[in-house]
């Protein structure tokens, strides 16, 4: 079976399937009993100051009036819709404000009338933080819009498939998806990905409803269809309700890997048997881009081959960079991509200057022993057999995974998903496969473990000396565990126990931290703990500690936000930080939590 080339980039999930071919068309009985949007707010206590329900009961102000937005405060009709337009309209600066009852307004007529007026009157007069909201307002507006235009979809997709004969047959949805491409101006494909979203929201009436009360926006709704595909309906909408009050503060990159996480805790099975099937569709596509260059991408591989090809590719661009190569880790990674797929020795990207030649055989991709680990982690140096000398033996640099798993999943008690710092959740399959490759390095690969608790947060750290058994010796694997040298994390106020003097922390204050903090703690960031900065929350040299509870993960990107003007950052217990941005609000990122 052939596969055209895109006609755009490739996303990072392929579009929804069900508008193609064969795919189930949707039950017009109607979507099972779920909890209302009120429960659902309910499930959050950060979601609770958010009153769904009672903004929908407010009396909003007449099309007319937002029409015109003309209400004199001397008129003397004292109807609730004038009240309520004078409270927003005598100062939209403080209503879009945070707190401000225009800052949480559920999306509809009225919101769409205060931003329409705030725009007319110009946005310059809005202070910094109304200016926030007014953008925050327009995301839930668009949000909105999305649900209505989904909706629509929806109700023109079950009249035609009531119109039809033969509702099961590919045609159908094929003809459905050419009236939309028809009345949108949409290609083809863009109309089977629209049809494919709104089906897949039918299955999923929580998730619609969220998204027209602005709760999440069209790009989360589409994360809720695409990672809970593989579940039955009812275990989908189980999945949609208890994730659906904390998506709002997740950004799509956390969301798509927190429900991946818990699909793959629900039913592994399921996502084998999708994993395998997809495998059917494996392929290499080649597309151009808008640069007029060329993009090349192996589509539905391997997982466990996969990684340790893309850490290979990451090796061998490293230890370029050491001897000298010109470019960024991205250039240099994306040159021996194609050296190697062309037939080329990397080892031909060297500076032709001898005497930058000589490299480290040992160089890393990341810091070794590095804890991102909760069975037992493994940030390894480059695995395989030592690094022959020369250019040529660049090509046999092996490259570094670094894999946390629970120790259930390693000893082979439970099929919990393993994670790949920087790629996401991938199956207890994988997990293994990696774990044992790498236990099969012995001396090369580094070995820690971090203890939770129950909420899933880092409760203590070691870092092995020895690596462990070989596969198949579950005793003889738990009693390596048990042999572990444990340093305990402070769960409140820190007893600065690993303080030190000196600006730079031990090794094992390090692995604490980023034991604790698995990633950049900036809001929303995902890097890796491993590839950040370990910075001082107050300055060192104005008297900060060199302690865990004055130290945090942080890019090199958000290290430097963090010393732009207007910005401050503060850490009021260890691994609770609190980011103050120039417009003045607030936010707040708390310990990593791991998939146990």
């Amino acid at each position: 079976m052939t596969h055209p080339p895109p006609e755009t980039p490739p996303p990072e999930i392929p579009p929804p399937e069900a508008a193609q071919p064969g795919h189930p068309v949707p039950d017009l009985a109607g979507p099972p009993d779920l909890p209302g949007l009120a429960d659902l707010v309910g499930l959050d206590p950060d979601l609770e100051g958010l009153d769904v329900e009672g903004l929908a009961d407010r009396d909003e102000p007449s099309h007319a009036e937002l029409a015109g937005l003309d209400y004199e405060p001397d008129d003397d009709a004292d109807d609730g819709a004038g009240l309520w337009l004078a409270a927003a309209v005598s100062g939209l600066g403080a209503g879009f404000s945070d707190g401000g009852v225009l800052d949480d307004l559920r999306p509809g007529a009225a919101l769409a009338g205060f931003s329409q007026h705030a725009l007319d009157d110009g946005l310059a007069v809005l202070p910094d933080d109304a200016l926030v909201g007014l953008l925050r307002a327009s995301r839930r507006l668009s949000a909105w819009q999305s649900g209505v235009e989904l909706a629509a979809v929806a109700e023109l997709d079950h009249r035609r498939l009531r119109q039809s004969s033969r509702p099961g047959w590919s045609r159908v949805s094929e003809h459905i998806a050419a009236e939309l491409a028809a009345a949108l101006v949409l290609t083809g494909r863009t109309a089977d990905s629209l049809l494919g979203l709104a089906r897949d929201l039918d299955r999923l009436p929580a998730v619609r409803n969220a998204l027209l009360a602005g709760l999440i926006d069209r790009a989360r709704a589409a994360i809720f269809a695409e990672e809970l595909a593989a579940l039955t309906a009812p275990a989908a909408n189980t999945a949609a309700a208890a994730f659906l009050p904390h998506a709002p503060g997740l950004t799509t990159g956390q969301l798509r890997a927190a429900l991946r996480a818990l699909v793959h805790r629900l039913d592994p099975a399921a996502v084998r048997r999708r994993m395998t099937r997809a495998r059917g569709d494996t392929r290499v596509e080649a597309w151009q881009e808008t640069s007029g260059n060329l993009a090349l991408a192996g589509r539905e591989l391997d997982p466990a081959d996969a990684i340790a090809a893309d850490r290979r590719i990451t090796a061998i661009a490293r230890a370029l960079q050491t001897a000298g190569a010109s470019g960024t880790l991205d250039q240099l990674r994306a040159a021996v991509f194609s050296a190697l797929l062309a037939g080329r020795d990397p080892g031909t990207l060297r500076p032709e200057d001898p005497g930058s030649t000589a490299h480290r055989q040992d160089q890393p991709a990341a810091d070794p022993g590095h804890p991102d680990a909760a069975g037992p982690g493994a940030p390894a140096r480059p695995a395989g057999p030592g690094t022959p000398a020369g250019p040529a033996g660049l090509a046999a640099l092996g490259g570094s995974v670094h894999l946390t798993l629970p120790a259930s999943t390693w000893l082979g008690l439970s099929d919990l998903p393993g994670e790949t710092a920087g790629l996401g959740p991938i199956d207890a399959w994988t997990s293994r496969d990696l774990a044992n490759r790498l236990a099969a390095a012995r001396s090369i690969a580094g070995w820690c473990i971090t203890l939770t608790r129950p909420d899933g947060t880092a409760a203590a750290h070691a870092c092995a000396r020895t690596g462990p058994p070989p596969p198949g010796s579950p005793a003889a694997r738990r009693a390596w565990l048990t042999r572990q040298h444990f340093t305990w994390l402070d769960p409140g106020r820190c007893s600065h126990g690993s303080q030190t003097r000196g600006y730079r922390p031990p090794n094992l204050a390090g692995h604490l931290i980023r034991a604790r903090n698995r990633t950049c703690t900036f809001p929303g960031c995902r890097r890796p703990a491993a590839a950040c900065d370990l910075d001082h929350v107050i300055p060192y040299d104005q008297g900060g500690r060199t302690c865990p509870c004055n130290l945090a993960p942080l890019c090199r990107r958000h290290h430097q936000a963090k010393q732009a003007p207007g910005w401050a950052l503060a850490q009021p217990q260890p691994g609770t930080l609190t980011w103050t941005a120039p417009h003045g609000r607030s936010y707040t990122v708390t310990p990593s939590t791991y998939l146990c």
